[in-house]
């Protein structure tokens, strides 16, 4: 069936790697789909890609949905610490903000519904309470009528955690537009980040499918479509590959020297990072002095707008090569800086560029593994840890490293004093984590990481099909 128009929706940008950049579009077009784009963010996708796109100008939920959401997110954790009876859940939890009378008062309130609501019962009533707040608003009406006139066949969101998202798909149900979104990442299951509620769901693989019926009763198994993400399909694009020559030329890196990746973290989930580059920094030194020739790529994380790294990159210039992710900022805010589609190319090649990639608990192993290049993650304490700091071996306690198939599935240093060691070893072709990282990456990401965008189509088709015929 042809003729189809289908509504890829951004609530906010992170979609837009996958869903804007991707040959996602041109895979819908083939097989004879209209493709308008709905553009909640200030990314402008006509003027930058061409795109059709109709403009949400609306930007204002509801004020008391955020308290609400918060609440539904310690709900769900606190159900699943008693369903499964662990307390990992638990670390999920942001601390309650107590600075002031305003935010004590507001404070106590989401404490006192927590404690009102806490079973499956409860949640379904907060998750009920924030589709009314969002229901009242300008928002909800202004997406409304869009569709009324937009007409789609289809209303595809391309993640399932934001807020901004829950008025206009619901706009979108009750109006009798088929819903379906897609689970975003690799860990947001098991972290409470499912918003909204649609008619299907796009996930990743068999095991993100179970974590989805585990923890979600309300959602059904004949929802839950397994797809794959396009999240990796660049590193399969051959047309992205840059000669070696050419790549070093552009970012002058120096062509006797090979380099190992560090790949940032933001400042949450590892907030003394920089000081793991500068081990990175005095392991590669050591090394050369036993004759090998290597430098360090940074890349950082494209949201992390701190200073931190620049006197560790200062004090050793001459071994780290500052490469920053192809990210452009449209706005002030941190969710105002939005990927490129250059930079699928400039990650791509850092990944076949570089002998291995080093990091704090990133899914950047996967990103390497399927260059076929080893992963090194870092999991000991810095001296400079202390009370109000997070320790960077918390996120490795938490339910998505369950996956790993074995502990060898990436090399962890858990002593700054073996990370020479165990780089010399990578290098030398003695220490590996690729054959237990791709069967990682393959329980993570399913089967065909290749096909994720057809797929994610076929279901498309299949939704809109069955609901014609």
């Amino acid at each position: 069936m042809t003729n189809k128009k289908i509504l890829i929706f951004f609530p906010d940008g992170v979609g837009l790697r996958n869903f804007a950049f991707t040959q996602f579009k041109e895979i819908g077009e083939q097989r004879g789909n209209k493709i308008i784009y709905w553009n909640n963010t200030a990314f402008p996708l006509q003027e930058e890609l061409g795109y059709d796109e109709v403009k949400i100008k609306t930007q204002k939920i509801h004020p008391l949905t955020p308290f609400y959401c918060r609440i539904r997110k310690h709900i769900e954790l606190n159900v699943a610490t008693k369903k499964f009876a662990d307390s990992v859940y638990q670390t999920y939890k942001f601390p309650f903000n107590y600075s002031g009378i305003k935010n004590t008062l507001m404070t106590l309130f989401i404490r006192l519904l927590i404690a009102l609501n806490s079973s499956e019962k409860g949640i379904l009533r907060i998750r009920k309470r924030i589709n009314s707040l969002e229901r009242s608003t300008e928002k909800y009406n202004y997406c409304k009528a869009q569709l009324q006139e937009i007409k789609p066949d289809l209303v595809f969101c391309t993640t399932q955690r934001a807020s901004q998202s829950i008025g206009p798909l619901l706009a979108a149900q009750d109006l009798g537009i088929p819903t379906l979104t897609f689970v975003y990442s690799w860990d947001n299951v098991p972290k409470a980040m499912q918003l909204v509620a649609t008619d299907y769901y796009c996930v990743w693989s068999d095991l993100m499918k179970k974590e989805m019926q585990q923890y979600y009763s309300f959602v059904k198994e004949n929802q839950l479509i397994v797809t794959g993400t396009p999240q990796f399909e660049p590193h399969y694009d051959k047309s992205l590959l840059q000669t070696r020559a050419a790549f070093f030329a552009q970012y002058n890196l120096d062509t006797a020297k090979k380099y190992i990746c560090f790949s940032g973290d933001d400042e949450t989930t590892s907030p003394l990072d920089q000081y793991y580059l500068e081990d990175l920094a005095h392991a590669v030194r050591a090394l050369n002095i036993k004759g090998y020739h290597l430098g360090i790529i940074y890349r950082k994380c494209p949201v992390d707008t701190t200073n931190r790294y620049d006197a560790v990159i200062e004090a050793n210039k001459d071994v780290i090569a500052v490469i920053d992710p192809l990210w452009k900022a449209i706005g002030k805010n941190w969710n105002e800086v939005f990927p490129t589609k250059a930079d699928l190319q400039l990650l791509h090649n850092v990944c076949a560029h570089s002998e291995l990639v080093t990091n704090v608990c990133s899914s950047t192993v996967f990103d390497f593994v399927a260059h076929d290049k080893p992963c090194v993650y870092y999991n000991y304490e810095q001296p400079q840890l202390k009370k109000g700091i997070r320790d960077i071996g918390q996120n490795y306690k938490y339910v998505h490293f369950r996956s790993m198939p074995s502990p060898e599935a990436a090399i962890f240093c858990t002593d700054k004093n073996q990370l020479e060691s165990q780089i010399e070893a990578i290098l030398k072709g003695n220490l590996s984590n690729i054959p237990e990282g791709k069967k990682w990456y393959e329980i993570v990401a399913g089967k065909s990481p290749t096909q994720a965008s057809e797929k994610i189509w076929d279901a498309i088709d299949t939704i809109v099909n069955e609901i014609k015929n």
